[in-house]
């Protein structure tokens, strides 16, 4: 069998990139759904690997978007776990007032201050056209065997259908493209979610059938990693068949991925990798660090990984994970009980470096822009009614989790005796002083914990003798990153238990995990959603994408009739007719738990730059589902494209394709 030469991605061709995007991240604008640009390119081999190896590269851009800045803030500031840390008037703590259609904005890395929205739509309908590309093209390539060419198509319709089911779980009703318009197409109408999810079953049925398996830790053969292989393509489908209430059919693929030799890595392997400063913070060596450097996602030993994205040498982007996700408390705002500022971001030419107190180095410049929610920090880690103090996932006396208290204090003025005679500096940070004042004036950016684990990388680009910033991985560094994990095919696999009501299955599946996380408290009684969705929570933080995975079990919740944790069964008037805050209108699964374990709604206000800020965080219940932006429905201009529920523009009478052959034969209609 002839094996595709795929490229790494972001890997092109210097013609196929002018031909495919120019190198811009905004090629969609001024008119994102009539894109139409085939070229003679794509009738060769090495065309068709670009186009598949620009939809790899839109895949890694959720991550490593080169900015502080990151689309995948939005799956969690959606959910359960994550807030806008900001604290800027501008930005969007009041969800539910403030996010409509018009708001969303029309660019891309400027619009993530407040949220990703538009990101996704334009990456979402990026990536479709580079997999049209590669389908519509690919059966004219010479020279392809019916093997190869099958290959291509498949990975083209894993690349497709990954952002159609994205699509579907954050705008429902969206425009369907299975080609490539000849002429700009201006009156698309919308397609049902159902009808997509129908549609994308088949494909990526094909797709198993057509893409190869890539055994684990086989990644070197033609490059290091990134590539779609058969059990990527097994887990997008379970993730579909669960979509469309075929669990049993979704166990099928999950079992087979395990059946190729996937597993949990349950001890230390590949690179041991310190924090830059492990004289100030060393790591006992685990399993769970190792399984998140980003030195080891491509490792031969790593049997864990399905599917990575390949972010190294000359095609690196930044994912500036610490400085984006870590507290921002190198400045005034965080005192010793002296008074004095608390922490200095020391250059290692600094006259007043030390390598037991370089925090810099050790846990990164962070800027607080997201910060996790109370409940990601503290009641995610109790189980049946008890704290577990040794979960690798949030342990830090094994260096994996960081808290504030652990620190030491290290700015100069800390040397001085205060009034007491006392020296603060080396002492541990505090957040009250004796007489109970608040020593942080803001709480909200400056003072949480998280999970360095998930968050360290070594910033090859500033580690300079004069630099002051330390934020992630950069030129010169290794950033891997996973995109899917055997983990989550455990997970998934608890949830089709759930379903199922085979609670004992549902129990085991759990359990596999926090036993490999050393956990010390195990799943003993009857399993619910929320304990699966807590599971996700603790093992898959910064890696899911959550909203999405919250949305589609609100409609699974529904199909079953299964309860939730709180006894709700929840209804379909709940998910697409929910509106506001209020407590009389229906609610989802998904709506119950953001404000249950979120924080959103509470009416709890915070102290930001020492005063009570005037801004509490708000998501509505139409907020399941993101406006349609208001670039798209003015550049569709003879069409009406479906806005959500609780939206302005919202009609009903809007039509809408419920026949996806019928959406496919509209493309060809001007």
């Amino acid at each position: 069998m002839k094996t595709m030469k795929y490229m790494k991605s972001g890997l092109l061709l210097s013609s196929v990139v002018i031909a495919l995007a120019g190198c811009s991240d905004s090629f969609l604008d001024p008119d994102p759904l009539s894109f139409y640009e085939p070229t003679a390119t794509f009738t060769t081999e090495s065309g068709l690997s670009a186009a598949l190896s620009q939809s790899d590269l839109n895949m890694k851009t959720c991550w490593a978007s080169g900015a502080d800045k990151m689309a995948a803030f939005n799956q969690f500031q959606f959910s359960d776990m994550l807030w806008i840390g900001t604290g800027n008037a501008a930005s969007f703590n009041d969800m539910n007032a403030n996010l409509q259609p018009s708001t969303v904005g029309n660019t891309e890395l400027n619009d993530q201050a407040e949220h990703a929205i538009y990101w996704y739509w334009n990456q979402g309908y990026a990536a479709v056209k580079y997999s049209n590309t590669v389908l519509q093209y690919a059966p004219e390539v010479k020279g392809l065997s019916e093997e190869l060419l099958h290959e291509y198509m498949g990975r083209a319709y894993f690349h497709r259908s990954f952002w159609y089911y994205a699509l579907v779980h954050e705008f429902r009703n969206v425009p369907l493209l299975t080609r490539l318009p000849e002429t700009p197409k201006q009156n698309y109408k919308s397609t049902t979610r159902e009808t997509i999810l129908q549609m994308i079953e088949g494909d990526m049925e094909k797709a198993v059938e057509w893409v190869p398996n890539q055994a684990p830790g086989n990644y070197t053969e033609f490059y290091k990693g990134g590539y779609v292989n058969n059990a990527a393509c097994r887990l997008l489908l379970a993730k579909i068949y669960m979509a469309n209430y075929k669990f049993d059919k979704a166990l099928e693929q999950l079992n087979a991925i395990e059946a190729q030799g996937y597993q949990l890595m349950t001890e230390p392997f590949g690179e041991e990798v310190q924090p830059l400063a492990d004289e100030t913070w060393h790591v006992t060596r685990n399993v769970i660090w190792d399984l998140h450097r980003h030195e080891n996602v491509f490792k031969s030993e790593n049997k864990e990984l399905i599917y990575g994205l390949a972010n190294s040498g000359v095609n690196v982007r930044d994912w500036r994970s610490m400085r984006a996700w870590m507290p921002f408390f190198f400045d005034s705002k965080v005192h010793a009980p002296s008074g004095k500022q608390a922490l200095a971001n020391n250059a290692f030419n600094s006259p007043s470096y030390d390598p037991k107190a370089d925090w810099l180095h050790a846990v990164g410049r962070g800027i607080g822009s997201r910060r996790p929610s109370p409940w990601s920090q503290f009641g995610l880690w109790i189980i049946d009614g008890k704290r577990d103090t040794v979960d690798l996932r949030h342990n830090h006396s094994v260096g994996n989790w960081f808290r504030m208290e652990d620190m030491t204090y290290n700015h100069d003025d800390t040397k001085k005796p205060d009034e007491n005679g006392i020296i603060w500096y080396g002492q541990k940070l505090r957040l009250f002083d004796d007489n109970g004042n608040c020593l942080c004036e803001d709480t909200l950016r400056r003072w949480y914990q998280a999970p360095l684990y998930k968050l360290y990388a070594y910033d090859a680009d500033r580690d300079t003798p004069s630099n002051t910033q330390y934020n992630g991985v950069s030129k010169g560094s290794i950033g891997d990153l996973y995109l899917y994990r055997f983990a989550e095919v455990i997970l998934l696999r608890a949830e089709c238990y759930v379903y199922l009501k085979q609670n004992d299955r549902a129990r085991e599946e759990l359990n596999k995990i926090r036993r490999r996380a050393k956990s010390e408290l195990l799943y003993t009684g009857n399993v619910t959603i929320d304990d699966v969705f807590d599971e996700r929570a603790r093992e898959l933080y910064i890696e899911e994408w959550r909203h999405d995975e919250m949305v589609r079990a609100s409609y699974d919740l529904v199909q079953t009739g299964i309860p939730d944790r709180d006894g709700i069964v929840y209804t379909m008037d709940g998910i697409i007719k929910g509106q506001g805050i209020d407590k009389t209108s229906p609610e989802s699964w998904w709506y119950h738990r953001v404000t249950k374990y979120g924080g959103y709604n509470d009416g709890t206000f915070y102290v930001v730059n020492g005063s009570k800020t005037d801004f509490y965080y708000t998501l509505g219940r139409q907020n399941i589902f993101w406006p349609i932006p208001e670039v798209a429905i003015t550049a569709n201009s003879k069409g009406v494209l479906y806005q959500n529920f609780g939206y302005e523009g919202y009609d009903d009478s809007i039509p809408v394709f419920t026949n996806w052959e019928d959406a496919v034969a509209d493309e060809s209609e001007r």
